[in-house]
């Protein structure tokens, strides 16, 4: 299966914060929102960098509580790897152990950003195909017994 095919069916919402949003903002955003990591981006330009709860522990470690008064722009992860709507999930599976992190945001054709993709994403989607492999291999047998 293609990325476009999986952002149809779960959709292109893109969650974005503002490099200049305090880490403590990011945290309430993630919360509510119930995602994992957060794009970063003035406005609706291009892909700054992203957030993720990793980069928020680090500065936490770091800089303790104060780390939440900081900006995003001082903790974001600059060098995003992204993927396109034609990559597959075996591609993002690759993408995403070889770099050890769980989110990749997908440019168009155009270069735009249009959705982000989770490990949660990968994972739901193999599972699926995972059980409908199972239940053709079942038909198969009983149509042939």
């Amino acid at each position: 299966m293609q990325v476009r095919h999986l952002l149809k069916d779960k959709g292109a919402i893109v969650v974005g914060i503002s490099p200049a949003a305090s880490l403590a903002g990011a945290a309430r955003l993630l919360t509510e929102k119930r995602i994992g990591a957060v794009v970063v981006r003035q406005d609706d330009g291009p892909l700054l960098g992203i957030l993720s709860e990793r980069d928020l522990v680090k500065a936490m470690a770091a800089y303790g509580a104060t780390a939440l008064t900081q900006t995003v722009d001082r903790h974001l992860t600059r060098e995003v790897v992204t993927c396109n709507l034609a990559h597959t999930m075996e591609d993002l599976m690759e993408m995403m152990t070889r770099g050890r992190f769980r989110h990749v945001p997908v440019l168009d054709d155009d270069g735009r950003l249009c959705g982000v993709v989770s490990i949660g994403d990968v994972v739901k989607n193999r599972i699926a195909e995972t059980v409908r492999e199972a239940e053709d291999l079942r038909v198969y047998i009983s149509a042939t017994a």
